[in-house]
């Protein structure tokens, strides 16, 4: 078993690992170029995250860099009590110890994901795809690189490249401890892991996210947030459903833009019955479309009564991710917030927020869309259990 590294190790491991990051960019980004060149795959989102440029890294290098700068979650107090015999009861964060973290296509995750289970004062484990194994590699040596130069065991950060038959045996009869497991992809991934694992799941769910146009919306908020929605398809918080009121004003024209706007950024679009015949789009196969993340340039168009209306179909089909309503209507924009079962409510704003660095965590190592442990992003502080500290002096009971 490690020791837990003193915090101003961990914090030291994540400055080289960012300084190593900005030396040897170049590398990693003529490394990725050969894992992009080698993916055959038709997955859109999935080459789309894959692919590693100065940005991406850049990204890396302040994820990193932020986390250094921030409070040690690890030993918090968060209750403290003291009993009538005399003993003194505190209970403080604690880390998981071990984290297995599960992913797709995504290099940044090697630094993000890897870099919050770390500072929280996890040993790591990363099993990523075969489409980036090469730029996963390139940036677990950098890992293992700043943890020798701070004297810390390369153990801290270990990349398990398993097959998929060797990933289910590992994660059924775990080799090694194994506390926490995050898988990050899609449904097909956290359906594998939540049938295999034996310890507990972070479950980062399916998109699939709603905007709501109420009757008192601003047309031209609403235009925004659903055209923002749009434009990262290969996000969780991207838009895949637009709900318009019946009773919206120039509702017919409000959709007809709609539709141009978002035909002009090459999306395809859909509709349900109504909005289908009256705007001569063609209409969702089935009421099981509703359901569907869609990960592509693709987005359904449909009519609903009223904000009591929306609120149901949206708790019936949404992934509980993200929805947003656009209203002047602050009542109505409240009765939405508090009665939609999602990790995220937005009134009057882009679901493209859902993400720990903008909502003031700094990063997140998932965005789950279970109830326990943490709902929506979970950044440091939320990676963490706890364990009870109990001071005494001979009380027995």
């Amino acid at each position: 078993m490690n020791t837990l590294l003193s915090i101003e190790t961990r914090n030291n491991v994540l400055l080289t690992m960012a300084k190593l990051l900005d030396e040897h960019r170049a590398e990693i980004i003529s490394i990725n170029k050969k894992d992009c060149d080698a993916y055959k795959g038709d997955d859109i989102s999935m080459f789309d995250r894959l692919k590693v440029n100065d940005a991406k890294v850049d990204e890396m290098i302040v994820a990193a860099t932020h986390l250094a700068s921030q409070e040690d979650p690890v030993g918090v107090e968060r209750f403290s009590f003291k009993h009538e015999n005399g003993m003194q009861v505190y209970n403080k964060t604690a880390s998981f110890g071990s984290v297995l973290i599960i992913y797709e296509s995504r290099p940044d995750v090697t630094v993000e994901a890897a870099g919050i289970a770390f500072k929280s004062g996890n040993k790591i484990l990363l099993k990523g795809g075969k489409e980036s194994l090469n730029s996963n590699l390139k940036i677990v040596a950098l890992w293992h690189q700043a943890l020798k130069e701070h004297n810390a065991s390369t153990d801290w950060v270990e990349y398990l490249q398993f097959n998929r038959t060797e990933t289910q045996a590992f994660l059924e009869k775990p080799t090694q401890k194994v506390d926490l497991i995050v898988p990050r992809g899609g449904e097909r991934l956290i359906a594998f892991v939540k049938q295999h694992a034996t310890c507990p799941v972070i479950i980062s769910g399916r998109g699939n996210n709603f905007v709501y146009v109420e009757k008192e919306a601003d047309i031209n908020i609403a235009f925004d947030v659903i055209l923002n929605g749009k434009s990262k398809i290969s996000a969780c918080n991207a838009v895949d459903k637009v709900l318009v009121d019946e009773n919206l004003p120039n509702k017919k024209e409000f959709i007809n833009q709609l539709i141009s706007k978002l035909k002009a950024d090459k999306i395809e679009v859909l509709g349900d019955a109504i909005v289908a015949i009256n705007h001569n789009l063609e209409q969702i196969s089935s009421d099981d479309v509703w359901y569907e993340e869609f990960l592509d340039y693709k987005i359904v168009i449909g009519e609903i009564a009223n904000n009591e209306a929306s609120i149901a179909k949206i708790n019936q089909y949404s992934g509980g991710h993200s929805a947003a309503i656009i209203t002047i209507n602050d009542t109505v924009a409240k009765v939405f917030m508090e009665n939609i079962d999602c990790a995220a409510v937005y009134h009057n704003a882009s679901t493209r927020f859902t993400d720990g660095g903008q909502l003031g965590l700094g990063g997140e190592l998932a965005i789950s869309t279970d109830k326990l442990h943490q709902r929506g992003p979970i950044g440091l502080q939320h990676l963490v259990t706890n364990k009870w500290y109990v001071h005494g002096n001979g009380q027995i009971r």
